[in-house]
């Protein structure tokens, strides 16, 4: 006998238990299956998913105009001799370093094993960050202009707690006061 498989004494014991035991396994698989499908397809899920597609297609179409549009210019109007995002700072030298031309390219230095700070990409990322902030603000209030729900609520602070509040609230949802000064009065 082997163990873990049941043996019975009538004919085709052991190729029932397999078969019970394949039919067990088939029914969990379609019922993860189901379970999946009906939480792939929800309608939160597929808002979220298209969200972050779009979100990831803006943030590519937002960097692609940082760096060939915005930052020619910004290299022409800084005293640079390139592209901002090919300045750097040789912090020591790799093996093959020449004294008299140096590293023409971040690349180059990089190949040789020198040890560098990149500055110009991190500017790069900085800009590129501060676009994107600006291009989705910008497209938050065309989003609020031509909608009836405002992305952005006015907030006021709670003057209890001090905790940012909507500004239409009559109590704070952080300590339950209320707003219209019901607290200051004396009950006396």
């Amino acid at each position: 006998m082997q163990p873990g498989v049941e043996h019975h004494s009538h004919g085709g014991g052991e190729t029932e238990s397999l078969l019970d035991r394949g039919q067990r396994t088939v029914k969990t698989v379609k019922r993860f299956f189901d379970g999946f499908v009906e939480f792939a397809f929800q309608g939160n899920i597929l808002q979220i998913a298209f969200g972050l597609i779009l979100a990831n297609i803006f943030t590519d179409l937002v960097k692609s105009f940082v760096s060939a549009i915005l930052m020619p210019p910004l290299s022409i109007l800084l005293p640079l001799n390139k592209n901002i995002e090919e300045k750097f700072a040789v912090l020591r030298h790799g093996p093959r370093y020449n004294a008299t031309t140096g590293y023409n390219t971040l690349h180059q230095a990089q190949e040789d094993g020198a040890v560098v700070m990149a500055y110009g990409s991190f500017i790069y990322q900085v800009v590129s960050f501060v676009m994107i902030g600006f291009a989705l603000y910008g497209l938050a209030h065309v989003y609020t202009l031509l909608s009836h729900e405002p992305i952005f609520k006015p907030t006021k602070k709670c003057k209890y707690c001090r905790k940012q509040i909507n500004e239409k609230c009559q109590r704070c949802l952080n300590c339950t006061s209320w707003q219209d000064g019901r607290e200051d009065r004396s009950e006396f």
